[in-house]
């Protein structure tokens, strides 16, 4: 695995993993201000998820270029 794609894997898993993690603690506020939607969250703890994101996907990365360096699931169709 080269650098441009390991980059570019370790960015689609954070990506993955960021959107499976935002539904986590979000609980909408009893009574929403006028104005407000009544589904978004009182506090969405979006840093932390940011920082859970990171690294799940870090871990996960590590399992993917060890599954690709070694060969364990290749594409090679021939």
């Amino acid at each position: 695995m080269g650098i441009v794609s390991g980059i570019v894997v370790y960015v689609l898993l954070w990506w993955w993993v960021l959107f499976m993690l935002l539904p986590i603690k979000a609980t909408p506020p009893d009574n929403p201000p006028s104005g407000h939607a009544t589904s978004a969250p009182k506090n969405p703890f979006i840093l932390y998820k940011f920082f859970a994101s990171t690294i799940i996907s870090g871990l996960l990365w590590i399992l993917t270029y060890y599954i690709i360096t070694n060969e364990i699931i290749t594409l090679n169709l021939v």
